[in-house]
């Protein structure tokens, strides 16, 4: 068993923990096969001051998740077509969460193959925060799945080492009705492909 990710570690805030994921190995096990991808991409939303949060209106049966321990699924459909990946993070009361919007495959590569129905284009899989839910068979079943534990098939691993100056930020994606401040914040990191390449280089 590799070195799970600790509620400690989800207990600081999303702007904290977004980058600081960058290079960790999201895993799920379907039907006994071990699947495993690096996140290259993620997203931060904090608090409900941030009006691009779903929190932001405040406490309801969907965003309830987002109130409670750190480091569980918050997993949400959207467009009526699409689950999305989120995992909680700061402290009880204190809503917050990190989009996990890319990967890159690392194990299971023929059932990521099989579950997104794509022949070619491995490096292409994943690159979008519904491409790898598909991949991952990840779904609304899992939604306050505690990702600290081995017990629902799904956690978070630490993973490879990312230097500082390969995480680049920009504003987050798909908020363009949010106000300002929230819709410049660079509350959006990122592995450049090179740079992706060369973390994955030596896994084996």
């Amino acid at each position: 068993m590799r070195d799970i990710l600790s509620s400690g570690f989800f207990g600081q805030t999303a702007p904290d923990v977004a980058p600081a994921l960058l290079g960790a190995v999201l895993v799920r096990v379907v039907d006994g096969h071990r699947l495993s991808a690096v996140i290259t991409e993620t997203e931060a939303y904090q608090g409900q001051e941030d009006k691009a949060c779903h929190a932001s209106r405040g406490k309801t049966p969907r965003t309830a998740i987002m109130f409670g321990e750190p480091g569980h699924a918050y997993i949400y459909f959207t467009y009526g077509m699409h689950w999305l990946l989120n995992v909680t993070c700061d402290q009880v009361g204190a809503p917050a969460a990190v989009l996990i919007r890319a990967m890159m495959p690392l194990e299971g590569i023929d059932v990521m193959r099989t579950l997104r129905q794509r022949d070619a284009g491995r490096a292409t899989w994943l690159n979008g925060p519904a491409k790898l839910t598909q991949a991952l068979a990840i779904d609304g079943a899992l939604n306050g799945a505690d990702l600290t534990t081995t017990q629902a098939g799904l956690w978070i691993e630490r993973g490879f080492s990312v230097p500082r100056e390969w995480a680049k930020q920009s504003p987050r994606i798909g908020i363009d009705s949010t106000p300002e401040p929230w819709l410049s914040k660079q509350w959006r990191w990122y592995l450049e492909r090179p740079a992706i390449l060369d973390l994955m280089k030596n896994f084996n």
